[in-house]
């Protein structure tokens, strides 16, 4: 009686590989991302590389990381790019190579994406600025810690800040704003430039974590208690909430985002509707 052997290739039953790549990788709020992309690969059965650059201006870098994830021909991407027109050309040769993509966090300037994930960032803006009005009782002097040029959804933050403060609360006037470059560095110096520049101001809108926190630390350093608005959260920005250099926080759920950006990516692989 003869005996035989059976080889079989271990990669019987394909499991797909999602790409999710952030703006940025050190930031709580993209850890949070992180956690909930993990989550959802873990309930849909499929594989999760997470990869982005360690800081949200680093469009470059990004771009570089989605080429690899389209040239490794993973299953499909998920992404949230930090420049709504730069990320056109990658997003849709992925297209093109037949690899869905779905767009989170921010906005795009391409239709080649199966679908899109994101908070309500105009509303969020908004909200910061009934929070800032109704505390300022509807007059003083503001200024803007803004992020990054070019990244949609905290541009659509500042829009919906601004906008809501016109309506609503035109004694409040809007002095200065500058770019934090989502540095926590960055947003302590031009916090600082602006209060030299304007002693008499009552109140500040950051539309991001690290703008918060680098705006909330430069008024601890001065013992400037003025009224501090800003968006997403971390246990620092909750401690200086608690010590009271911030008034209040904007928070969105990262965590449900990056879960929900993998389940709509399976989705689109499956060709079930999104």
């Amino acid at each position: 009686m003869g005996a035989f052997l059976l080889i079989t290739g271990c990669n019987r039953s394909h499991r797909p590989t999602i790409a999710v790549v952030p703006k940025a990788s050190a930031d709580i709020f993209w850890q949070s991302v992180h956690a909930g992309a993990v989550k959802g690969g873990w309930d849909k059965r499929v594989d999760i590389v997470w990869d982005g650059p360690p800081n949200e201006t680093d469009i470059a870098g990004e771009m570089k990381i989605m080429e690899t994830m389209i040239d490794r021909r993973v299953d499909a991407i998920a992404v949230a790019p930090s420049d709504r027109s730069a990320f056109k050309i990658v997003v849709d040769r992925a297209a093109a190579a037949g690899i869905p993509v779905v767009i989170y966090d921010s906005g795009i300037d391409t239709d080649k994406y199966a679908t899109f994930v994101a908070t309500d960032n105009y509303l969020g803006g908004e909200m910061g600025a009934d929070r800032l009005g109704e505390v300022l009782h509807g007059a003083g002097k503001i200024v803007m810690v803004k992020t990054v040029p070019g990244g949609a959804s905290t541009m659509a933050r500042e829009e919906g800040f601004r906008h809501e403060l016109k309506a609503k609360y035109p004694g409040i006037q809007i002095l200065d704003e500058r770019f934090g470059m989502a540095m926590i560095s960055e947003s302590r110096k031009v916090t600082e430039n602006m209060l030299t520049a304007h002693p008499d101001l009552n109140g500040i809108f950051c539309s991001n974590e690290s703008g918060s926190e680098g705006a909330a630390q430069t008024l601890k350093s001065r013992g400037n208690k003025i009224k501090l608005v800003g968006f997403d959260s971390s246990p620092m920005l909750l401690a200086l909430v608690q010590e009271g250099w911030i008034d209040s926080l904007v928070i969105q759920d990262p965590f449900k985002m990056g879960e929900t950006a993998v389940d709509e990516a399976v989705k689109a692989l499956r060709g079930e509707k999104t």
